[in-house]
């Protein structure tokens, strides 16, 4: 099949100090070396050359030009990169040439790397890995998309593909022949093996979603009736005013989001609209946008104070469902509120965790970070680069199908009983998840 040659900036548009221009087709050493006035520089080598303008021969810069011949290339087709100064004049002025140049267009986004999938350089999980490292945030992110790019996951799977495949085979082999003399056994032998493979892909589903939260970000709502200082909160926590905080009760009327790295571990801080009955529409639609994001968070910090009446602080407490902790804000006004604590339990049973804070004197926020980065810590505890976990949907939902066809599988074909009627049951079952 022949595709056309394309060309794109994989440096980010902007200026800086090097832009990088990757081309890649079989157009692609007649465009070079065009631009080179002449021939292209050895292979897999950085050559400094003066780039022109075919059309005028005017010099547009001075940079290095690297050769990859197919098929020891990112995408195994003839593939170059020019190394140029980051002015954007630069940049542009090159870009422009080569559009005017034949057979040859700019790439669609991850055009490159879908090419090097199709051209059998990774797999699928390899080439998500890579657009997972690009994406990464944090140092716990980069570690777990460089592993999943490295192959680790594709391993993983291919294993236990390889494992089913000979089981199908066996069992196939054993219908197919089963009038001649081979040991019907073949199938039975296999039992065991297949229930291994099952088992480990329950372990591998059974990880608290830890490798799908690591990849998108942890949701953290910050919840809690008004004027509890939530928006003070955050922005403790952001270390930056990022929330406009006033003393007038429904300041915050929509969702209010920081992005920050805590611990390593990439978390989204949600300010929410205070949680009250009113009577005013757009405060309402808040409070409606504030339960929607608590009901989705993966963690939900309940914000009480004081100076609020216990009966508000009470009715918020019915958002303790799923991972809570409970902040009692404002701990500086305690001594003028002694029975604040003893009463909000007396009215509510089931307390979640619960720590005191005051972000107006900064008392319990170090306490704060430590309690958060633990949570964290535990959640992730069981990823590590020699057991890779599911990154994604199309991941957990693949494997599930996958568990489900193998349960069914193995109850057409009994507890080793193999019956020639039950095998080829089991077979179509088993044809699911092997290919």
């Amino acid at each position: 099949m022949t595709t056309q040659t394309i060309y794109a900036p994989c440096s980010g548009l902007g200026q800086s100090a090097i832009a990088v221009i990757r081309l890649s087709g079989d157009q692609t050493g007649r465009v070079v070396s065009t631009l080179l006035r002449g021939a292209l520089p050895p292979s897999r080598q950085a050559s400094v050359r003066r780039l022109c303008d075919p059309a005028t021969g005017e010099e547009i810069d001075r940079g290095l030009v690297l050769w990859f011949p197919a098929p020891g290339s990112f995408t195994g087709e003839d593939m170059a990169e020019l190394h140029l100064h980051g002015g954007r004049a630069v940049v542009t002025r090159v870009l422009e040439t080569l559009s005017r140049q034949p057979r040859i267009r700019l790439a669609e986004p991850g055009e490159f790397t879908r090419r090097a999938f199709e051209n059998g350089k990774f797999d699928l999980t390899s080439a998500e890995g890579i657009a997972d490292l690009v994406a990464s945030e944090t140092e716990a992110q980069r570690a777990q998309a460089l592993g999943q790019m490295e192959g680790a996951l594709g391993k993983q799977y291919d294993s236990w593909r390889a494992r089913l495949v000979s089981a199908l085979a066996h069992m196939e082999a054993g219908v197919d022949f089963s009038d001649e003399d081979v040991p019907f056994g073949l199938t039975a032998g296999k039992f065991n093996d297949i229930l291994c493979v099952q088992h480990e892909i329950i372990q591998h589903l059974d990880d608290n979603r830890g490798g799908e939260r690591l990849r998108e970000g942890i949701c953290v709502a910050i919840l809690g009736p008004p004027n509890v200082g939530k928006s003070s909160l955050l922005n403790a926590l952001a270390q930056k005013d990022a929330a406009i905080v006033a003393a007038t009760a429904g300041t915050t009327r929509d969702a209010i989001e920081v992005h920050l790295d805590l611990g390593g571990y990439p978390v989204t801080l949600v300010d929410t609209a205070g949680l009250r009955p009113t009577d005013n529409e757009v405060e309402n639609e808040g409070v409606r946008r504030a339960t929607e994001k608590a009901s989705r968070a993966d963690l939900k910090l309940l914000v009480v104070s004081p100076d609020v009446a216990l009966k508000h602080c009470s009715e918020a407490m019915r958002f303790c469902e799923g991972e809570t902790l409970l902040l009692m804000n404002k701990a500086d006004l305690l001594p003028d509120f002694p029975d604040f604590e003893s009463r909000l339990k007396q009215q509510n049973q089931e307390i979640p965790e619960s720590l005191s804070v005051s972000v107006k004197t900064g008392a319990g926020l170090r306490q704060l970070f430590e309690c958060l980065e633990g949570r964290f810590q535990a959640w992730f505890s069981q990823l590590s680069a020699e057991t890779p976990s599911v990154t994604r949907h199309r991941h957990r939902d693949a494997l599930q199908e996958c568990h489900a066809a193998l349960t069914r599988a193995l109850t057409a074909l009994g507890a080793g009983a193999v019956g020639q009627n039950n095998a080829l049951v089991a077979g179509d079952n088993y044809k699911q998840p092997a290919t």
